[in-house]
This record gives structure tokens, sequence and C-alpha cells, in this order.
């Protein structure tokens, strides 16, 4: 399986901190050796820096230099993987990302989705994995029901319809968006923490990190982080409800859809 990184905030904000106890488990401390990602949109929403790279995040220079500081974003997406399907190439590392409807979607999955995906119309992987596979079968869905681009809430909606049922298929952890929300499901295994005034300390489990928030951030600031596994030793995380989806504006969570 592979682990999932997330951060969605109301402020331009970096996910360095949280990158760099994601990248240890990329071949250090964890068994996802296979690849790694970083999605983060531009805070205007306006362009994607995505890097990629098909090599052990935890021994990589340039996963380092991103746990020392990554972009600022609104919403930004890592993953490290551990090969399921699909050769270890760049094509098959996560996050994926296409247009739809004058949009620039990120995709990332953690699971295992056995049988075929149908192939769609428009939208096809360029790799072999079952997670792009199912990205793509997504987008096409959404054209099919001719989802309104800029309705949240119907599109949220949506894609917690797909995701019930590409969840028949094997296990779909996932997390998607278009640079303005963050969708997040899951199946199994993924955590979320909201951090806001008043800021205090929180120590990474891997390593044993420790970061005061409280200079580095403004009172009105609100930053919503998903992961996997809990990064932090001394946070509250939630866990994600097996078979519910949220979506996610500004650190918030707007819409919750239980199974």
């Amino acid at each position: 399986m592979c682990e999932l990184l997330a951060l969605n905030a109301n402020t331009p904000t970096d996910m360095a901190f949280s990158f760099r106890g994601l990248s240890r488990r990329g071949g250090a401390v964890g068994e996802h050796a296979d690849g790694w990602g970083l999605a983060s949109f531009t805070p205007d929403g306006s362009g994607l820096d995505l890097i990629r790279e098909d090599a052990p995040a935890a021994f990589s220079q340039l996963a380092d230099q991103l746990a020392e500081r990554s972009p600022k974003a609104l919403v930004s997406i890592a993953h490290i993987r551990k090969a399921t399907q699909g050769l270890v190439a760049l094509e098959n590392c996560h996050p994926f990302a296409r247009s739809w409807k004058g949009q620039t979607w990120v995709f990332a999955h953690n699971g295992n989705l056995d049988g075929a995906i149908p192939s769609g119309d428009t939208y096809r992987p360029f790799g072999s994995t079952d997670s792009e596979a199912a990205f793509c079968w997504i987008l096409d869905q959404l054209d099919k029901d001719s989802v309104d681009p800029e309705n949240p809430e119907q599109i949220s909606t949506q894609l917690h319809a797909y995701a019930t049922e590409l969840a028949r298929m094997g296990t779909f952890n996932a997390l998607i968006s278009n640079g303005q929300w963050l969708f997040a499901t899951a199946t199994t295994r993924l955590h979320w923490l909201t951090r806001r005034a008043p800021f205090t300390t929180a120590t990474l489990a891997d390593p044993p990190l420790q970061i005061d928030f409280a200079p580095l951030t403004s009172s009105s600031d609100v930053v919503t982080i998903l992961s996997t596994e809990p990064l932090t030793t001394d946070e509250a995380w939630t866990a994600v409800d097996s078979g519910s989806s949220m979506l996610w504006m500004n650190g918030e969570c707007l819409h919750l859809h239980t199974p």
C-alpha cells in the first residue's frame, strides 16, 4: 500500500514539516520506497507545482529540499508509493494531474482495486496503475453526469458516489483537488487534524522533530492536515470513518458524506 498526505488552509501555507515526516516513511522507517510526489497549487489556483520521482523519498535530495521548504499553497497533496500494480516508474508515481473543464485536478490514491476499470472516451492513463485508471474513470463519469465544475457541493456528492462504487473493487483511500477545495475519502485508513489559534508545538513521529507553530502563524490561520497515519505524537488526530468522504475548503470541512 501507499501513504497519503494533504494540506488545506485559509492562507498560503507550506507543508514542509508534515512532508518531512511522510518522506522518512518512504524507505527509511517505512516500506513505501517505490516513488513519491508532491503537488502544490499556486495560491490563486491558476498554476500547479508537481514534482515526482521514482525513487525512495527518504533518500532523495529533492525530497529533502522540499522537506526544508515546500511551496506555500492553499492545497497541497503528497504521496509515497509501495507498488502493488504497475512497475516502479515515473509515470506510475502519484499524484496524477489532468485538466477537466478548464480546471487542473490532482489525484492520489492509497489501496488496491481488483478487476478491470472501464476505460473512458476522453481520459486514459499514461501509466499502468489501478489508481490512475480510477482517476480517469472519475473524470469521465463527471462528464457523463454533466457535473457543474463551479459547484463544489455537487462535485462532492458525485465524488462520494464514485468513491463508494470504486470501493466495491477493493480499498479506495483517495485525495482529489482542483486547488480551491480538497476532497478526501476513506475505505480503511485516513486521519485528519485542524490547527488553529492558539497554535502550539508539534512533534513528528518520524523523525522526532519538534516545531512551534505560534511564531509562524497568525490568529486567523486555519490549517488542516490529512494523512494515512498520524504524523505527530502530541496532537489529537481523528480517523475518517470507513466509507465516509469529506470536502475541505479554507481549512474547514464543508461537507461530510457518510456511508
